[in-house]
């Protein structure tokens, strides 16, 4: 693993499904030239995390209906909606409700993509801010790791903990420190920052 530059990080490693199926997943998206952003447990589980994980977390950008459609017919080449057929049906009562939205490979249902619309102004800080990750020459987009970490600890598991720190450990040279402590504030999470990363 290495910084190209400091929105960019090249890892070349053995690919495991859920790598696998973030690939295809991503990269329809950017052909469909979405902004998005991935969050959550593979974060830390693509850069080595040793533990089990049946889904990849998206925030996309709110697009429009016409969009979601242009989306829909590029996904349909290899994913399906586990509860829909109907597109129309998923943009409107799930995706653009405020609900998630879950897409699997047509040949089998776990691991699978949750897809979702950001709520907050950090999510959608996230989606501005999102960092390059060049995985094997595929390029893919990951949440800032300056808000995935105390986000991590806010949500406060002991999964959600281990990734926080296990992600702290390995990027702690690269981290914006100033901007780590800012998000942690934000969060109210400074007495966990401070037990379990720094």
């Amino acid at each position: 693993m290495k910084f190209l530059d400091k929105n960019t990080i090249k890892l070349d490693k053995e690919l495991n499904e859920l790598d696998k199926i973030t690939i295809g997943f991503t990269a329809r998206l950017n052909k469909a030239k979405i902004k998005y952003t991935i969050i959550s447990g593979y974060v830390a589980v693509v850069f080595g995390r040793n533990r089990a994980s049946e889904d990849v977390d998206i925030f996309i950008e709110k697009i429009d209906g016409r969009k979601f459609s242009d989306l829909w017919k590029e996904l349909e080449k290899e994913f399906e909606y586990i509860n829909s057929e109907d597109r129309e049906e998923v943009f409107n009562d799930f995706l653009k409700a405020g609900s998630a939205v879950r897409f699997a490979r047509k040949d089998r249902f776990i691991p699978n993509i949750e897809v979702k619309f950001p709520k907050t102004e950090i999510d959608v800080w996230g989606i501005k801010n999102r960092k390059k990750l060049i995985l094997n020459n595929s390029e893919m987009f990951i949440n800032p790791l300056e808000s995935q970490i105390p986000f991590k600890l806010f949500l406060g598991s002991e999964k959600d903990i281990e990734d926080a720190k296990y992600l702290y450990n390995i990027f702690k040279d690269n981290l914006n420190m100033d901007l780590l402590e800012q998000f942690s504030r934000n969060l109210n999470i400074e007495a966990s920052f401070r037990k379990y990363v720094k």
